[in-house]
C-alpha cells in the first residue's frame, strides 16, 4: 500500500520552470531542481526584492535576461518555459496565475489558490479555459502517512466513515512569528488564518470524506491573548528596549537572536532577513526596525489564535476541526477517524488501527522515500513530494498525477470560506445558502 514514486514514469525531457515570488516557498520548491537536474530547471525569477530575486539567480545560474523585477514583464515574453510557480503572498496570487495561465504555462500554485472565493473560481475557470494543469500547493495530499491514510479508508479496514476529529497544534512560537507579527498577522494585508494556515486541514477532512458532499458548517473562534491588554507592565514596545523580555515566552530576542547566536540561519531567522544573509548584526538591527522585533501586545494582528470548524456530510458523518496557537508541538497534526469497525488514529508519526473484531492494533509506518539533507524534507517530506508530481503530470502530460488539482481543491477551499461566514454571522451555514 505504498506510495508509487512518479519518478519512474519514463519521462524524457527537462522541464522549464520559471519562479515567481523567490521568498521561502519559492525556494524550497526550487531546490527540487537541485535534487533531479536531470528532470528540472529554473530558467526565470520575478521578484520586486533585490536579495531575493539576486540570490535565486545565483543558485540556479539564471540568466540576466531572465531576472525580473516585475512578473508582468516576465509574462509579456515570449513563452520560454514549461511550467511557473508562483510563490507570491497570499493576496497576489490570482493575478499572475491568470496571466500565466492564458500564456499557457503549467501552474503550480502556493495555497491558498486566492483570498476570495470568486478570485479561486476565477483561476479555475481560467486554467480549463487554457488546457493547462493546476496543482496548489496543499503538501499534506502528499505526505506519504497521509496518503497511506485515504487508502486504508478507501478499502475499508474501519468500515464505515462516522466521525472525524482533527487538531492542528500551530506552535506558540511559530503563530507569534507568522501570525502576530509576520506576514499573515493581519487580515486586509494577507487573509483570515483559517484559510492562511487550516486550508490544508479542511482540506484533508474534504479529501477523506471521500464523494460524499458536505450538508452544513459551523465554526467559532477569535484573537486570544495577543491583544493589548494582556501587555505585562513594564513591557516595551520593542523586546530588545524591553525590562520584562527575559520572562516572556514570545520574546523577539529568544525567537530571532539566540536562535541566530546558536548558528541557526533557516527558519524562522531566514524569513525576517529580507535583504542580507542572516547574522547577529542583520538580525539585531531587524529586530530594531522592523516589524520582528515588536512586543506581540503592540501588534496590529487581527486573525484568530484560536477556531473550530464543525462539519456533516451527507449519510451522517461528521468532522471536528481545531487549530489552537498554544500548543507545545508546531504543526504536528493529530487526527482520530472513527469508523464503523475501527478506530484509526494519527500523531503525526505513525497510524494505528484498532479493530472491533479483533481488539487489536495494527501500525503503520510508511516509508518517507524523500532525499535527506535536500532541503526540502518540510511537512514530512511533503514538500519534495508535491513537486515531485508536478513535474512528472507535466513531463508526461499527465494531470491525474496531480492530487491538488482543480475542481477538488476548489471545493475545499469554498468550504474554509463557508466555515468563516458562520463564525462571522454566528450561524450555521448550509450547503446552497446564498
Amino acid at each position: 500500500m505504498g506510495q508509487n514514486s512518479s519518478r519512474n514514469s519514463g519521462m524524457t525531457r527537462i522541464i522549464r520552470v520559471l519562479v515567481v515570488g523567490a521568498g521561502c516557498r519559492g525556494q524550497i520548491y526550487s531546490r527540487f531542481a537541485f535534487i533531479h537536474p536531470e528532470r528540472m530547471e529554473v530558467v526565470g525569477v520575478a521578484d520586486p526584492r533585490k536579495f531575493a530575486r539576486t540570490e535565486l539567480q545565483r543558485q540556479h545560474n539564471i540568466l540576466d535576461k531572465n531576472v525580473f523585477e516585475d512578473w508582468h514583464k516576465m509574462v509579456e515574453r515570449e513563452k520560454f518555459a514549461d511550467a511557473v510557480l508562483i510563490c507570491t503572498p497570499d493576496r497576489l496570487h490570482k493575478e499572475p496565475t491568470m496571466a500565466f495561465a492564458m500564456k499557457g504555462y503549467h501552474i503550480l500554485l502556493e495555497k491558498p489558490m486566492a483570498t476570495t472565493a470568486e478570485d479561486c473560481k476565477a483561476i479555475v475557470e481560467v486554467c480549463n479555459r487554457s488546457g493547462v494543469m493546476l496543482s496548489v500547493g496543499h503538501v499534506l495530499r502528499y505526505d506519504p502517512t497521509i496518503h497511506q491514510i485515504k487508502e486504508l479508508i478507501d478499502i475499508g479496514v474501519i468500515g464505515d466513515l462516522i466521525h472525524i476529529q482533527h487538531l492542528e497544534p500551530v506552535g506558540a512560537y511559530h503563530f507569534a512569528h507568522s501570525y502576530v507579527r509576520g506576514n499573515w498577522r493581519n487580515e486586509s494585508e494577507s487573509s483570515f488564518s483559517l484559510l492562511a494556515k487550516s486550508c490544508h486541514d479542511i482540506d484533508l477532512i474534504h479529501h477523506w470524506a471521500g464523494p460524499r458532499r458536505w450538508v452544513k458548517i459551523s465554526s467559532f473562534g477569535s484573537l486570544s491573548h495577543f491583544r493589548k491588554e494582556s501587555k505585562p507592565a513594564g513591557a516595551a514596545d520593542r523586546c530588545l528596549d524591553c525590562s520584562v523580555e527575559k520572562d516572556c515566552p514570545y520574546s523577539a530576542c529568544k525567537i530571532y537572536l539566540d536562535s541566530v547566536k546558536e548558528g541557526n540561519t533557516g527558519f524562522p531567522v531566514s524569513v525576517i532577513c529580507q535583504n542580507s544573509y542572516p547574522d547577529i548584526e542583520s538580525v539585531t538591527e531587524v529586530l530594531r526596525t522592523g516589524p520582528y522585533g515588536r512586543c506581540v501586545y503592540e501588534c496590529d494582528n487581527d486573525v484568530c489564535s484560536n477556531q473550530v470548524v464543525n462539519l456533516e456530510f451527507e449519510g451522517g458523518m461528521t468532522a471536528a476541526f481545531t487549530m489552537i496557537a498554544f500548543t507545545e508541538k508546531i504543526c504536528q497534526r493529530k487526527t482520530t477517524i472513527y469508523g464503523s469497525k475501527g478506530e484509526l488514529s494519527y500523531d503525526g508519526n505513525e497510524i494505528r488501527v484498532f479493530d472491533f473484531l479483533t481488539q487489536g492494533s495494527t501500525r503503520y509506518t510508511p516509508s518517507k522515500d524523500s532525499p535527506i539533507h535536500s532541503g526540502m524534507s518540510g511537512h514530512g517530506g511533503a514538500d519534495y513530494h508535491l513537486m515531485d508530481a508536478f513535474i512528472s503530470a507535466v513531463a508526461n502530460n499527465d494531470p491525474s498525477l496531480i492530487r491538488s488539482g482543480l475542481e477538488e481543491t476548489l471545493m475545499s477551499h469554498l468550504l474554509v470560506f463557508e466555515a468563516e461566514r458562520s463564525r462571522l454571522e454566528s450561524r450555521v451555514v448550509y450547503c446552497g445558502d446564498t
